[in-house]
């Protein structure tokens, strides 16, 4: 297991060590002991499934982290810190993510994060506290301020839920929402 610091602070990838042979492919997805900062007492493990041209988020969270591993698919990931004591405050990053790269993410709170489905996507992903829908909040994903590059080409729209969709830019949340 590998732990690359990304341009966040906080953020980092984890490459996964992966063991085959002619069978096929092993790999540990998740322990604890790989997130030494965390307490992960309450641990809840989701799935998700997304078809191409979805976008998800930008969310953030003031008391939870995630742990993201596609397991099929690619995803262009977009993140934003909006933690004021940060040293990156105000950073923003996208890259790939792909179920064949065998590659976790982990996302600190108050770090904004969200995907865009490049292809067909499955995504499991791990977080240390109990969905709490209080503790979800938004930013909208296209907010130039934010410089995120989502990679779409010129006129492509992805598909967003509705509450993604009235995610407001960040100059428009309330202070007191921000972490």
């Amino acid at each position: 297991m590998g732990r690359q610091e990304r341009a966040i602070a906080g953020v980092f990838s984890i490459d996964l060590q992966v063991f085959g042979d002619d069978r096929g492919r092993f790999s540990e997805m998740f322990r604890d002991e790989w997130f030494p900062e965390r307490d992960w007492g309450k641990v809840q493990v989701n799935r998700s499934h997304s078809s191409a041209n979805i976008l998800r988020g930008l969310h953030y969270h003031h008391q939870q982290a995630d742990y993201w591993h596609p397991l099929a698919g690619t995803i262009r990931v977009g993140l934003y810190d909006l933690r004021p004591q940060s040293p990156t405050h105000g950073t923003g990053e996208s890259f790939n993510l792909s179920g064949q790269d065998f590659t976790g993410l982990f996302i600190p709170p108050g770090v904004a994060h969200g995907f865009y489905s490049v292809t067909d996507l499955t995504l499991i992903y791990v977080v240390d506290n109990y969905y709490d829908g209080a503790d979800e909040l938004g930013v909208a994903w296209n907010d130039p301020s934010l410089g995120l590059d989502w990679g779409l080409a010129h006129g492509v729209e992805p598909v967003l839920s509705e509450r993604d969709a009235t995610n407001l830019p960040l100059q428009q949340i309330k202070k007191t929402d921000l972490p």
